[in-house]
């Protein structure tokens, strides 16, 4: 019980409060109850802060295994989970050169559990062998497709948490929040995450190197080499980054020469980098408002120079991991050329001939420039098309990418531009960004936005951005289009290949707009058995499947219309949807007297012919 309190006579004849006695000598007033308070609450706000993250990554770790239990072998996957058996059992490169082995080894991490059976006495083409694994050897594919898909998922969801990681270094704790919740609910990224392909794995391994480069700022003897090894990681996984190296080199510079001109964290050493330039930098505080003298001439070129040489050591790193992947794979580098390898003249011919990358790496350039000389034909908005069209990937991206997340990528875009303390970070995420698209667009190939799946990785980034605007409306602004792009991507669970944004119709009519990965990459070859099996059985099957799987292990017993007389064909046709788009001569006569039923998956077409 409390001592009553002293009380003192005003001079209108009220009492007031005496004021406290002052505290006897060696005695403090008791302020740990405040201190406690303050604890508690930040305590609170971590494990809410933690929370979230984990029920976000939660979500997309259910919707990837979900989508990679369900969906049967892409076009592309069974040729990467056959070449990973290769270096598993043989040690071996001679199938799949135009990718390097990194890749393939995430994905034989998975598939070390499962005990394949590999024929080695098999002739035929990579695309042959991946039928041959899957289908022809004994093997379970089901689930040799889902252990080949797990390490990609689980590499997914770490390069969540880079997401989370560079988008709190820039913008704080919402923005991290809101960069992840981008990245988690992204159709694109769900759906390339969920699938034992190179796309994802490549990109986030850049991304890695992009964060580890702006955290170089503050801390370049531990950040330079880490960036160095994430960059070869993913120059060992996929060759459409190597043209942002000298990108990221130059960052390199950027980010050393900050760091020397401005003190931070990173621990000072006695001797000779005391004399380096700016040394005599070292007393300036950023906090304080005031900034670094001017360096003279002498002392920017040395400082350059020493920024340049640590560029170039990120660059050795790199390359060294490329070697290393080699030689995980065969010690011994043994490489005899395939026949199929082009003689490419010219600039990209000497790239290839000059790089200091393994033989076997190089003529994996040459293949992949090959494919650049092919005619491919591409399907934008209706219209079928050979070669590419230069806005190809900024359109699909329009149709594929949640309205919210275009708004938000947008509105942190011009956030980083705008927002004084968001600038240094600009080259560390938009020219990237830019840089990557530009050199996408202007490929051959215009088959999915797979080749840009890096922009709802950067742009989940950028977008963080919006949290650092003080005005309230556009917090709750920020909320709401969260909430958009949450709702669109539950929504179309669990297609997320085919999926486009409301305003283009949702993923059952992204096939009038795309084909290819954007839509129909052979993923529901088993949808299509249950379907036939539930709602037709014992009908007439006559099918065009564009895809890997082989139709007769499902249980669907079909045959090809294009090879019987127009006459002849009755009963269910069922056709999937790049076959549709690309549908000319005797397919599309098929088509034209033929009344669509049902889809499936939003990637297959059935149709009745009478």
């Amino acid at each position: 019980m409390s001592a009553p309190q002293a009380t003192r006579t005003a001079g209108d004849g009220h009492t007031a409060p005496r004021p406290p006695e002052p505290a006897a000598e060696g005695e403090r007033p008791c302020r740990f109850g405040g201190l406690l308070r303050y604890v508690r609450s930040a305590r609170r706000r971590r494990w809410l802060y933690a929370l979230a993250v984990v029920a976000l990554l939660a979500q997309m770790a259910v919707a990837m295994v979900t989508t990679a239990v369900e969906q049967t072998p892409t076009i592309d996957e069974p040729v990467y989970v056959a070449s990973a058996e290769v270096y598993l059992k043989e040690r071996s490169f001679r199938y799949n050169p135009e990718h390097p082995p990194l890749g393939k080894l995430i994905i034989a991490s998975g598939l070390v559990f499962t005990d394949a059976h590999l024929d080695a006495d098999f002739v035929g083409s990579q695309t042959a062998l991946g039928r041959h694994v899957l289908y022809e050897s004994g093997n379970d594919p089901a689930r040799l497709m889902l252990y080949a898909r797990l390490p990609v998922i689980v590499l997914t969801l770490l390069f969540g948490l880079v997401v989370l990681a560079f988008a709190r270094d820039l913008t704080g704790p919402p923005g991290g929040l809101v960069a992840l919740a981008l990245y988690a609910f992204s159709p694109d990224v769900i759906a390339n995450g969920s699938l034992a392909t190179l796309d994802v794995p490549a990109t986030g391994f850049l991304l890695t190197a992009l964060w580890l480069l702006w955290r170089a700022r503050r801390r370049p003897y531990l950040c330079l080499p880490l960036a160095g090894v994430a960059l070869g990681a993913a120059a060992a996984t996929r060759m459409s980054v190597l043209p942002v190296i000298p990108v990221l080199m130059l960052l390199g510079v950027l980010s050393y020469w900050h760091a020397r001109r401005t003190p931070g964290p990173e621990p000072r050493t006695r001797g000779p980098e005391l004399r380096t330039p700016g040394a005599e930098l070292r007393t300036w505080e950023p906090d304080t408002g005031t900034r670094p003298p001017r360096l003279d001439i002498r002392a920017r070129i040395g400082l350059l120079a020493y920024g340049a040489v640590a560029a170039v050591g990120m660059a050795v790193i790199a390359v060294a991991v490329v070697w290393a992947t080699y030689l995980v794979v065969d010690p011994r580098m043994r490489w005899a050329a395939p026949e199929n390898v082009p003689d490419i003249r010219g600039t990209r011919g000497t790239v290839a001939a000059w790089l200091p990358f393994p033989e076997a790496y190089r003529d994996g350039m040459r293949i992949q420039f090959g494919f650049e000389y092919d005619i491919w034909q591409g399907f934008l908005f209706g219209r079928l098309y050979e070669g590419s069209l230069w806005y190809y990937l900024p359109a699909a991206l329009l149709v594929k990418t949640p309205l919210g997340a275009l708004a938000l990528w947008a509105a942190g875009s011009v956030a980083m531009l705008a927002v004084r303390a968001l600038r240094p970070a600009v080259p560390y995420v938009l020219v990237p960004a830019a840089v990557l698209l530009a050199i996408a667009m202007h490929g051959a190939r215009d088959l999915g936005v797979r080749y840009a799946v890096f922009m709802p990785m950067l742009l989940a980034v950028a977008a963080a951005g919006v949290t650092l605007w003080r005005r309230r409306p556009a917090h709750w602004a920020t909320v709401a289009l969260v909430c958009l792009v949450a709702v669109s991507s539950l929504r179309t669970y669990p297609y997320y290949l085919p999926y486009s944004n409301e305003a283009f119709g949702g993923p059952s009519k992204t096939h009038l707009r795309l084909h290819d990965s954007n839509v129909d990459w052979g993923q529901d070859l088993g949808r299509l058995a249950d379907h036939l099996d539930r709602r037709h059985p014992g009908e007439r099957v006559w099918l065009v499947y564009k895809g890997a799987g082989v139709p007769s292990y499902y249980g669907i017993d079909a045959s090809d219309p294009l090879r019987a007389p127009l006459g002849e064909v009755h009963g269910l046709l069922v056709v999937s949807d790049s076959a549709v788009a690309k549908a000319d001569g005797r397919l599309a006569a098929l088509l034209d007297t033929s009344t669509p039923i049902d889809d499936v998956g939003h990637s297959i077409t059935v149709f009745r012919r009478r």
